[in-house]
């Protein structure tokens, strides 16, 4: 059996990264790894409450700094309910999205944040994933695609494609600062292309 392991899907809203985190776990399960798949913001029951603060709502209800709070609180949580027992109990984490989607969304595109994003994670959270994948695609198909859901929690999606298209940009920065951590996916592609592609890193 091998080792648990911390893994997370990142991308911008609308990439297929949920489908893909989904996929992939049931492709480990096949193959008889004990697996445990959550979901940022949410994945235990206080973080799934800040979800719905942090993703319902006007796209100004909240300001950067309130939203790096809301989002390292929820994700404290998530990691001492969630994926510290988990991981402890030898089971492999699969997580759709994580502290990687805070240093974006806050700390790159929501004002020059990034280096408050990088304390609190420091201080509350300490943790980075074993393997990040970064799934690109182009903003204005992902816009398209993530407004089509209609999930209610459409809150970053209402902040439009010059957002989105600043997101794709951080991710791709984030990919290249972090290559041994980060594989870059080519989301342009069927979902079974994709799946196939992250499969091989199993």
């Amino acid at each position: 059996m091998s080792k648990p392991r911390f893994i997370t899907f990142e991308g911008i809203d609308g990439s297929g990264k949920s489908t893909q985190s989904r996929r992939f776990a049931a492709h480990l399960q096949a193959q008889g790894e004990g697996i445990v798949l959550t979901r940022e913001p949410g994945g235990s029951p206080g973080a799934e409450e800040i979800r719905q603060l942090v993703l319902t709502g006007d796209p100004d209800r909240w300001s950067p700094e309130t939203e790096i709070l809301l989002f390292t609180a929820s994700r404290r949580d998530h990691l001492e309910k969630t994926i510290e027992p988990a991981l402890a109990a030898g089971k492999t984490v699969i997580s759709d999205r994580f502290a990687d989607s805070t240093r974006v969304y806050q700390g790159a595109t929501r004002g020059d944040l990034r280096g408050m994003v990088d304390s609190l994670h420091n201080l509350m959270i300490g943790r980075e994933p074993d393997l990040t994948f970064i799934i690109d695609m182009d903003p204005a198909t992902a816009l398209e695609r993530g407004l089509a859901r209609k999930s209610g929690e459409d809150r970053f999606e209402d902040f439009g494609l010059g957002f989105q298209e600043t997101l794709r940009h951080g991710f791709l920065a984030l990919a290249k600062a972090n290559p041994g951590r980060c594989v870059l996916i080519d989301g342009n592609r069927t979902a079974d292309q994709i799946a196939s592609e992250i499969a091989a890193h199993a």
